[in-house]
């Protein structure tokens, strides 16, 4: 400073804007170490949605198969009833009683497994959600940086015209 009180009035403009350069790539510096982190964040963020995506299909097929296995054996099931010689039974009303109940047990069962899958889609969902919303964020910082990025370069494009056309 000193210095610049002795010399004439263009080499202490030079000081400062070199000073002023040195702190944007110093900042720059900063700042890209800051959009490499962002970076990261988003790519670990996407890497978890695509494995809940991925576990979201898989408990779909899941539920598929054992849908499909509980309708096979629905369909699979046979009845034996043991026959007496009472000719009064009704065998008709028998059988409408033990396949109702059979039909009570297959609706039931089929009602269990689908809250189930329900709950654990519930929740797959808002985890996607919020791992979703956590991407946004990140790609909004990323945005922000971007921008800050522009800006700093257009500054430090007019300190490096000003320092020319100083010279």
């Amino acid at each position: 400073s000193q210095r610049c009180r002795l010399l004439p009035l263009a080499p202490c403009r030079y000081e400062v804007e070199l000073n002023r350069r040195t702190a944007a790539e110093n900042e720059f510096v900063v700042l890209k170490k800051d959009v490499d982190a962002a970076y990261m964040n988003k790519v670990e963020l996407q890497a978890k949605v695509d494995s809940l995506t991925d576990e979201i299909k898989f408990f779909k097929c899941l539920y598929e198969g054992e849908m499909a296995h509980i309708q096979a054996h629905i369909s699979d099931t046979s009845v034996i009833l043991s026959m007496d010689n009472n000719r009064d039974l009704d065998l008709d009303s028998i059988i409408a009683e033990v396949h109702a109940q059979y039909e009570a047990i297959a609706l039931k069962s089929k009602a269990e497994a689908e809250a189930l899958y329900q709950s654990q889609i519930q929740e797959l969902q808002v985890m996607a959600g919020q791992h979703g919303d956590d991407l946004k964020l990140t790609k909004a910082e990323i945005s922000d940086l971007n921008r800050l990025i522009q800006r700093i370069r257009s500054e430090m494009g007019n300190g490096k015209k000003q320092v020319g056309s100083m010279k």
